[in-house]
Parts: C-alpha cells; sequence; structure tokens
C-alpha cells in the first residue's frame, strides 16, 4: 500500500525523546535513527496494524506508548512511529505520520513543508 502525503512541520520533540530511549528504538528498529522524524500529513487517518512492533510505556517508564511500522520512503528503510496513550479517547492525530530514519530526510532529498510524498507500507 502507498500512501501519500504532504510535508509539514513537527513539534521537534524527537530529538529529547530518542536522547533519552535510544537503546529501545536501536534495538526494535535495528537501526540507530537520526534525532528527528519527518511529519507528513495524509488526507485520511491511518492506523497501523495492531501487531506491528511497540515500544511500551512499561519498558521504559514511561507514559506514552508507541508503535513502529517498517516502511519504505524514497526507497529507504524508514519506520512509521505513532505515539499512543492506553485508554484515552484523543490520542494523537492519526493522519500525521511521524517517520524515522537513519537520516535526515529532509536533507537527503531536498524536502520543505509542502512537499507531496509517497511511503510504502506493507
Amino acid at each position: 500500500m502507498i500512501l501519500t502525503g504532504t510535508v509539514r512541520s513537527g513539534e521537534n520533540n524527537f530529538s529529547y525523546w530518542l536522547s533519552k530511549l535510544e537503546p529501545y528504538y536501536t534495538a526494535k528498529t535495528g537501526m540507530k535513527l537520526f534525532p528527528g522524524t519527518l511529519n507528513v500529513h495524509l488526507n485520511r487517518a491511518y492506523e497501523p496494524p495492531s501487531e506491528t512492533l511497540c515500544l511500551r510505556k512499561e519498558e521504559y517508564g514511561g507514559e506514552v506508548s508507541v508503535k513502529i511500522m517498517p516502511c519504505r520512503i524514497f526507497g529507504r528503510k524508514a519506520f512509521i512511529l505513532r505515539p499512543y496513550r492506553d485508554n484515552v479517547e484523543e490520542n494523537y492525530d492519526k493522519r500525521v505520520l511521524e517517520i524515522a530514519t537513519d537520516v535526515k530526510l529532509r536533507d537527503a532529498y531536498h524536502l520543505n513543508d509542502g512537499d507531496v510524498v509517497q511511503i510504502e507500507v506493507q
């Protein structure tokens, strides 16, 4: 399946979380992630399958769990990160994909806010 969306600026907080949780993310993904994600806004909600990888809050003593779904962007191995809270009516916007990989995607592919990108998911 191909998801198409628009690049937008995010909250710039993944570098903070990665500085605290890098060993967990590396163990889950098998990749040392760049300390930033590419935010892609879709026209409709997307929910990663329930059987996807997950960094559970209990693993690191936090309050938020993160679904980690393998994907590809520009042919590069990457991951969709979807934070969520258990038993909360309103979670994060399901139209927003946070794409993490080993490089800064904006620099590597000369991306700017408003650019359209495609993410390949299985």
